[in-house]
């Protein structure tokens, strides 16, 4: 198996400090934070934009302060969002212009339940391909987010388009509570695996309490694992977590248990086919 790469999600679109206080919004805190969690064992690190207020917003000048700041303190890889629910699509696609390393590319629509109300997250066939398209002419990596079965069928369609550079590198995001999402258990997940086209290699991200058991399976079947307060804030069952690097930290010690070595930041670029 390769060395394992982690991701952290640091922070998310939706719930923000009332779901953890210790949950990062303004770019000094994300900034501190994602060189805490290099520090843990992180090679890849996933940003979303916040603004005063503490909402989600797609704002390429706060994207580009995080990157530009975390970039002076370490080396790690850095995967901006070009998610967001409820934003428009022409403001998603700005964070690219912060020039990250890599980005997120949600690969069909999903309807999120938060608080009792339903966010529709749009995301049609054109649109892909026109994220796709910007990121290859950007030479940025996509992570492809892959919510269900149905959305790799959209993963086929960049690859006959030519839209993708091999390795294919896909995130399955699993136990989503809303329309379109798929629950985060291990028949799921080998449905998932089963059906990668050739060439992909694959990351595992578990919603809420899905999280630990997903990285694990992950880890076991030859894949790589992202956690993060943007996937679950809590460290056990009642128990918020006390930061992102936290989170880091036990997936780092558990690979080594399962007998995974964890990849730095450039053998991850290396494994990803990336440039540095």
């Amino acid at each position: 198996m390769d060395k394992l790469i982690i991701t952290a999600a640091l922070t998310g679109g939706i719930h923000g400090k009332e779901a953890n206080p210790a949950l990062p919004e303004q770019p000094d805190e994300i900034i501190r934070e994602a060189v805490r969690c290099h520090e843990a064992g992180a090679a890849v690190v996933h940003l979303h934009a916040r603004d005063r207020a503490g909402r989600g917003v797609a704002d390429a000048h706060i994207f580009g302060e995080m990157n530009q700041g975390i970039r002076a303190r370490c080396g790690i890889i850095i995967q901006n969002t070009t998610g967001g629910p409820g934003l428009p699509i022409d403001e998603r696609i700005t964070s690219l212009d912060a020039k990250p390393e890599m980005a997120s590319l949600n690969m069909g629509t999903v309807v999120f339940f938060h608080q009792g109300k339903e966010l529709p997250f749009i995301n049609l066939r054109s649109e892909i391909e026109a994220f796709a398209k910007a990121m290859l002419d950007r030479g940025i990596k996509p992570e492809m987010e892959v919510y269900n079965p149905a959305m790799l069928g959209e993963v086929e369609n960049l690859i006959r388009c030519d839209l993708l550079a091999r390795p294919y590198y896909i995130n399955f995001v699993m136990g989503v509570g809303g329309m379109g999402g798929y629950p985060g258990t291990l028949k799921n997940l080998a449905t998932m695996i089963d059906l990668l086209p050739p060439g992909s290699i694959f990351n595992v991200s578990g919603i809420g309490r899905a999280q630990l058991p997903m990285n694990t399976m992950a880890m076991l079947c030859g894949g790589h694992a992202r956690t993060g307060f943007e996937d679950c804030v809590n460290y056990r069952r009642g128990e918020l977590a006390q930061s992102n690097a936290q989170l880091v930290e036990r997936v780092a010690r558990l690979a080594r248990e399962l007998g995974r070595e964890v990849a730095t930041s450039d053998e991850a670029r290396t494994i990803l086919g990336m440039k540095r």
